[in-house]
């Protein structure tokens, strides 16, 4: 015969007090464990905003990231005559060649960081159509004037608009605020690509970006590319998809470090869900041996102990992963692996995470049960009895 699991439940609810320990430790533990994934998942969904299905990022082979990659002269021109590249109204193509850098700004908050300073070419709005000027006005080019991205401006001192921050050698302007819809742009500065180039006495980009043309082929404008000699040093690679590898870095560095502390507390409420549930056996002696005088198999006591178990962990699971999903309200800051400086994402829930961390409560509880179940199953009737 099986056990009821309204039995179960009844038991369960019987043990409020020991019962609501033990959710609350396993909960917790949940919680650290969802807001790690969530974190490594805010990242990553931060840089592939970032990037479009419809660009094309030109990068050196072998480079860990725009900083250092760099793009001579020769090879941007030769680049922006390929076809396949989209033109705007005027027939220019949509391209952007960039020098991208890094400065030192003070935060609102104490401290200094590290901010991305990329230079674009008039068409990059065009390049990249997510990013719209929310406040002021778009710099002019050929001047030293700058539009500060949204996080920059919300976190970063002297970013206002008509603010002035002085970096090699000379003092640029901030002139507007840009939105680029919670992508990585909205935490760097934009300005004039020349001038940024002229002030940085460089004479190579760092990445050339362009959007392709409706009917483009990926794999075709890749052969042409493959066969220019020109080019044997550059490698072509969905704007997404390039950022979207920039991401992999922190995330698992983020996941492994957080899963590491995550077993480490999980191990204790392991502990708690074992000791909850050698106590439930130990209590439940008279009756675990009633059971069994009444025909019910040691495997149907195993599994009603086992089931309470996971119960415990499953409730403990849902209210970890309940407390973790205010944090897609937070936004913070860290440091971008690949650029060395400062991006803001938010936390951010999904239901591989949700499945994910259930699995893991769920796993909490069968090993923190087992062994008060195998032991629950495998009390003799005549000697449960005599406890009485």
């Amino acid at each position: 015969m099986k056990i009821p699991f309204s039995y179960i439940v009844r038991n369960f609810l019987k043990r409020r007090q020991t019962s609501i320990i033990t959710v609350l430790g396993i909960g917790m533990v949940v919680f650290v464990f969802v807001a790690v994934l969530m974190m490594a998942n805010g990242i990553t969904q931060t840089l592939v905003a970032t990037g479009s299905d419809r660009n094309i990022l030109i990068s050196r082979k072998s480079s860990q990231g725009e900083i250092t990659s760099s793009i001579d002269r020769e090879a941007a021109s030769v680049i922006s005559t390929m076809p396949g590249i989209a033109k705007n109204a005027e027939g220019k193509p949509l391209l952007t060649a960039e020098p991208v850098v890094v400065i030192n700004l003070d935060k609102k908050d104490g401290g200094i960081s590290n901010v991305t300073v990329r230079g674009v070419a008039p068409e990059a709005f065009g390049v990249r159509e997510q990013v719209k000027i929310r406040d002021g006005r778009m710099f002019n080019f050929g001047t030293r004037e700058l539009v500060a991205g949204s996080s920059i401006n919300k976190n970063f001192a002297g970013t206002k608009i008509g603010d002035k921050i002085k970096f090699a050698g000379d003092m640029w302007t901030i002139v507007g605020i840009s939105d680029a819809g919670g992508s990585g742009f909205d935490s760097e500065v934009w300005g004039d690509a020349s001038q940024l180039m002229n002030a940085f006495n460089r004479t190579a980009f760092s990445t050339l970006t362009f959007r392709m043309e409706k009917n483009a082929s990926l794999d075709n404008f890749k052969t042409q590319f493959a066969r220019e000699p020109r080019l044997q040093y550059f490698e072509p690679k969905i704007e997404q998809k390039y950022y979207e590898e920039q991401s992999e870095l922190m995330s698992t560095f983020i996941k492994v470090l957080g899963i590491f502390i995550t077993v480490i507390f999980s191990a204790g409420a392991t502990i708690g869900a074992m000791i909850t549930m050698y106590t439930a056996v130990a209590n439940r002696t008279v009756e675990i041996g009633t059971l069994r005088a009444l025909g019910f198999q040691r495997r149907s006591i195993l599994t009603a102990f086992l089931v309470e178990a996971l119960l415990l962990a499953f409730i403990g699971g849902v209210v970890g992963i309940f407390l973790a999903s205010f944090l897609q309200f937070l936004k913070i800051s860290t440091m971008n692996f690949a650029s060395f400086s400062e991006i803001e994402f938010s936390f951010a829930l999904s239901p591989s995470i949700i499945i994910t961390s259930l699995i893991f409560a769920l796993a909490m509880g069968f090993l923190g049960g087992f062994l008060p179940s195998f032991r629950a199953s495998r009390l003799k009737i005549v000697t449960a009895l005599r406890s009485a």
